[in-house]
């Protein structure tokens, strides 16, 4: 048999490899010359950040490049935080104000537009517990916590959605929660807030994407941080809550940053209106 001639092979080989068809032109420019994901020159105003999944939150969008605004009631629960992001080299700032009181809110998203920067992105993070069965919750109790955990979604939104509508881009990301979809005994003014807090996402998204706004919510599971330090405390609770979940175990915050970062970025520019659940898998079983 006549040995193999390799001649042809070889001139195929030693042929200069053809141009690669592009992307649509637009696209392929965006994202040779640009991180989708990069919040460089972003600011964003994260509410209820002086702990928790607020501050892993604030700090990473950043990590992201953002520069941040962490809020709270006490100024004093500030202190620390900020210190942190800024030894770390993060651009952040702190604004101490009251969510449920409107007048506070306007002043205070003022504020942050003159003396920091334009508002790119809105974190609605803010919010309380208070476990009670139905028939024992006060009245009192009731209205604090829907006043901090759904009105003020729409008070600290109505604010900077005005000027994000009225300059044409921005990005709102309402924090939900698996209690947008599921109900549990003793937390009743917790799951009718997350869930109008749900509806007022897409409300939001109705109104305002229309106009360059993207408006999405991040719906956490069940995550290790103070608010549900009690409940893994419980070793009957923490069993549940393990079998529970396909993934098998408590979130860690951290977990949450990514989705954060692509509901704040040019990443998710047609994504508007969804609820991005990051629970371990716990809303896709029985």
């Amino acid at each position: 048999m006549a040995p193999f001639d390799l001649s042809s092979a070889r001139a195929v080989v030693d042929k200069p490899a053809p141009t690669p068809v592009p992307w649509p032109r637009a696209l392929y420019d965006r994202c040779v010359s640009t991180h989708l994901f990069d919040l460089t020159g972003r600011t964003a105003l994260v509410t209820g950040s002086s702990q928790g999944i607020g501050l892993t939150l604030a700090r990473g969008l950043a990590e992201a490049g953002a520069t941040v605004v962490l809020n709270g009631r006490a100024a004093q629960r500030l202190v620390e935080p900020l210190e942190s992001l800024r030894m770390a080299g993060h651009r952040a700032h702190a604004v101490p104000f009251d969510v449920t009181r409107p007048e506070e809110v306007e002043l205070a998203v003022t504020r942050i537009e003159a003396e920091i920067g334009t508002l790119d992105i809105l974190v609605n993070n803010a919010g309380i517990q208070i476990r009670s069965p139905l028939e024992t919750m006060t009245i009192e109790d009731w209205r604090a916590l829907i006043d901090t955990d759904l009105t003020a979604v729409f008070v600290v939104g109505r604010a900077v959605g005005t000027r994000m509508v009225a300059r044409g881009r921005g990005k709102i990301i309402n924090i939900c929660s698996m209690q947008s979809e599921l109900g549990r005994p003793t937390i009743g003014p917790y799951t009718a807030a997350k869930g109008g807090v749900k509806m007022l996402t897409r409300a939001m998204c109705a109104e305002w994407a229309p106009r360059g706004v993207q408006v999405n919510g991040l719906g956490p599971g069940y995550f290790a941080t103070e608010m549900t330090q009690r409940l893994r405390d419980d070793p009957e609770f923490d069993a549940w809550l393990r079998r529970r979940t396909p993934a098998g175990r408590w979130g860690d915050p951290d977990e949450l940053i990514g989705s954060a970062v692509f509901l704040a970025s040019a990443a998710s520019d047609y994504v508007n209106g969804h609820i991005l659940y990051v629970d371990g898998g716990m809303l896709a079983v029985v």
